[in-house]
């Protein structure tokens, strides 16, 4: 895959049809989201975290579950071995992306503390989320 230098997008799934939050704010609807300012990680509940997240070959190898050379040879066959391994959801093959696992709805690297448990390592589309995402500038934070 050939990195762009932009993250990929994270795109709402139709598994997302839960009932409004606190402060009525919905995952699904980011209509719903409140304007994002900084400080607003601090005491949320990781509603991003939630969303489903689409990652490159790159975040992979950073992450530390692929190498180069799986990812340069068949991303089609390091994505079955990840998905089997629980770590993958799918894999897009049009656009080159793969889904993280989610547990519920949950992120696979999202602690029973809400905190990321691989937060120095974590994909592109996490660093740069609200700045990129289904509704830029917002986010879907709710307090713990």
């Amino acid at each position: 895959m050939k990195n762009s230098g932009r993250a990929a997008p994270i795109r709402l799934s139709d598994r997302f049809d839960g009932p409004k939050g606190v402060d009525g704010i919905a995952i699904d609807r980011p209509s719903t989201w409140q304007k994002y300012h900084s400080g607003d990680c601090k005491g949320c509940w990781g509603g991003c975290c939630t969303l489903p997240v689409e990652v490159s070959a790159f975040d992979l190898m950073r992450l530390g579950v692929a190498t180069e050379d799986e990812a340069a040879s068949s991303q089609k066959k390091l994505a079955k071995r990840l998905i089997k391994e629980g770590v993958l959801q799918r894999y897009h093959p049009t656009t080159g992306l793969f889904v993280l696992e989610q547990r519920g709805r949950d992120c696979i690297y999202l602690g029973k503390d809400r905190l990321c448990t691989v937060y120095e390592k974590r994909p592109e589309v996490c660093r740069q989320f609200p700045k990129i995402g289904p509704r830029p500038g917002f986010c879907p934070k709710q307090r713990k």
